[in-house]
C-alpha cells in the first residue's frame, strides 16, 4: 500500500506534515508514504523528527501551486508542482491514494480531469462528518463542490454517501435524509420536490424522507443530502459555532467533536481513486487522520464498491 502526501500544501507545511508522518508510521501502519515536496526543506525535518527512512519515499517537487492561483491554469502551467505530481502518480498507479491540504480548486480539477469520475457518476461530491448529539456520527453532502445541482445528482450523492457511511463510518444500514424546509413529501423548492421521488425509488439506499435544519445534529438520518450551496452554509455555520465556543473557552464534550482535525480531511466521492482534501489550516493531528482515512478507503476497497453500485 502506498499513500502520496503533498508536503508543500497548507499553511503549516512542511513541518506539520513531517510530524504527522512520524506519528502515523510510529503505529506500525502498513502503508509506505510517498512524500512529494522540496528535498532541501524535507530532509532536515525528517532527520529532526526521526522518521525512519524505510517508512517513506521522497518524491522531489520543484514547484508549488499557491492557494489563490487559478486551479486549471496552475495545474497545466506547473507540471512539476506537488499537486500535479501527486495526481500523475495516482493516475499511473504508482500510489494508491493522494492527500493534499493545498489549493482546493486544483484538487477538485485534478480529481475530475486526471483521475476522472467513476463510470455513471455525473458529478463527484465532497462531504463532511456530522457529530450527532447522542454521540453517533453522520455524513453531510455535498458541502461545496456542486453549488447548483439537478435531482439526479442528489440521488447519486445519496448512493455514494450511503456506501461511505457503511464502509468507512461503520453504519450497517445508513438512513438517508433529504435536507428540506419541512417534513412533508411536497415541501421545498423545485430541486427538493424533484429529488424526493428519485430517492424514494432508489433501491440502493434506505430513504427516510425529508430532514429539517433543526434535525441535522439530532440523529434523524445518517446521510444528509443537499446541493453544495446549502451544505456549505451548514458546514461554515458549524465551524463558526465551534470557533465561538473555543474562543470563549467553553468546555463541552459534544462541541469538542466539531473540531475538524479529529476527522482529517474531505474525500472526493465518485472518482476512480482515493483523493482526500485537507483544510488549509491543518496541523499534524489532521494530517495523520487523513492518512488513516486513506488507508481505510484502500483496505475496504470503497471505490471498487462504488463502481459496482453504478454498474448495477
Amino acid at each position: 500500500m502506498n499513500i502520496a502526501l503533498d508536503m508543500m500544501g497548507g499553511d503549516f507545511a512542511p513541518e506539520e506534515l513531517v510530524k504527522a508522518v512520524r506519528d502515523y508510521v510510529s503505529e506500525g501502519t502498513p502503508a509506505l508514504v510517498s512524500l512529494i515536496g522540496d528535498e532541501q526543506l524535507l530532509l532536515p525535518l525528517l532527520a529532526q523528527y526521526q522518521v525512519p527512512a524505510n517508512t517513506y519515499k521522497l518524491i522531489p517537487s520543484a514547484e508549488v501551486i499557491g492557494m489563490h492561483e487559478h486551479p486549471l491554469k496552475a495545474l497545466k502551467g506547473k507540471p512539476n508542482s506537488s499537486i500535479a505530481i501527486g495526481f500523475g502518480m495516482l493516475a499511473a498507479g504508482k500510489t494508491d491514494a493522494f492527500i493534499s491540504a493545498g489549493n482546493t480548486g486544483a484538487m477538485l480539477v485534478g480529481s475530475l480531469y486526471t483521475i476522472k469520475p467513476i463510470e455513471g457518476v455525473q458529478r463527484p461530491t465532497i462531504g463532511t462528518i456530522v457529530p450527532m448529539e447522542n454521540g453517533k456520527t453522520g455524513l453531510l453532502l455535498d458541502v461545496g463542490a456542486n453549488a447548483d445541482c439537478k435531482a439526479e445528482h442528489l440521488n447519486q450523492f445519496a448512493t455514494l454517501g450511503s456506501l461511505y457511511a457503511k464502509y468507512i463510518l461503520g453504519i450497517e444500514n445508513p438512513r438517508v435524509g433529504l435536507i428540506n424546509i419541512g417534513e412533508e413529501e411536497g415541501k421545498g423548492n423545485v430541486l427538493a420536490q424533484a429529488t424526493y421521488p428519485l430517492l424514494k425509488e432508489n433501491d440502493q439506499i434506505q430513504f427516510i424522507g425529508n430532514v429539517e435544519g433543526r434535525d441535522v445534529f439530532l440523529d434523524r438520518a445518517d446521510v444528509l443530502v443537499c446541493e453544495g450551496f446549502t451544505g456549505n452554509v451548514i458546514l461554515k455555520l458549524a465551524e463558526s459555532l465551534h470557533g465561538i465556543i473555543d474562543r470563549q473557552k467553553i468546555k463541552n464534550e459534544y462541541f469538542d467533536r466539531f473540531n475538524f482535525e479529529d476527522y482529517g480531511g474531505t474525500p472526493v466521492l465518485g472518482v476512480n481513486k482515493p483523493v482526500i482534501i485537507g483544510h488549509g489550516i491543518s496541523r499534524a493531528k489532521a494530517y495523520k487522520n487523513m492518512l488513516l482515512l486513506a488507508q481505510k478507503m484502500i483496505e475496504t476497497q470503497l471505490l471498487t464498491k462504488m463502481a459496482k453500485a453504478f454498474q448495477a
